[in-house]
């Protein structure tokens, strides 16, 4: 039985850890007014009929803090770039000389600011309802193993595990979500 016990918290504990990581993944993407190759992760672009992310076609990197620059392994992807950058309504303006792009990235007004740091609560939110929700299923394995023989010291034991780890995960992600409010709200 406590292999069990533990096979559920580890799943519990690792769908939590999911939950971080995918708030830790989408934060990348929003921008702090600094130019960040990661602000273009989600582009994808037509290549030879298939659907390929942009990092697999062209080099992206940095010139300065508020430059991105990519230069694609062919030079008849670049049209192609441009437009899915534009497609992708970034607020980007890309530019090339016929061999790479160049992305400026303007600096970022107090309105944007406020909105992104509003994307950014929304995205805690929902990274905080994911670990809620890993520690309801964690719970009601254990309820279930309860219905199995499990003790009922043994199962309020267990569920002050869970709770512990949820209020660590909660507490992770509110210091994520600082960290990534103060950087935007910088200037």
């Amino acid at each position: 039985m406590n292999e069990e016990v533990q096979m559920y918290l580890d799943d519990t504990q690792d769908n939590m850890q999911k939950a971080v990581k995918h708030l830790e993944s989408e934060l990348v993407k929003l921008r702090a007014g600094k130019a960040n190759p990661h602000l273009l992760n989600g582009i994808q672009i037509d290549y030879y009929g298939t659907r390929t992310p942009l990092s697999q076609v062209a080099n992206i990197g940095t010139a300065d803090a508020q430059t991105i620059v990519i230069q694609p392994w062919e030079k008849s992807l670049i049209e192609i770039i441009e437009k899915e950058i534009m497609k992708a309504n970034l607020g980007f303006n890309p530019s090339n000389n016929g061999e790479y792009i160049r992305i400026n990235v303007p600096a970022l007004t107090e309105e944007r600011r406020r909105a992104l740091v509003k994307q950014v609560k929304t995205e805690g939110e929902t990274a905080k309802i994911s670990v809620r929700t890993a520690r309801r299923e964690g719970l009601e394995e254990i309820k279930k193993l309860q219905k199995e023989g499990l003790s009922e010291d043994e199962v309020k034991r267990i569920e002050e595990q869970i709770q512990k780890m949820t209020d660590e995960f909660v507490k992770k992600i509110d210091l994520i979500l600082e960290a990534k409010e103060k950087d935007i709200m910088t200037i």
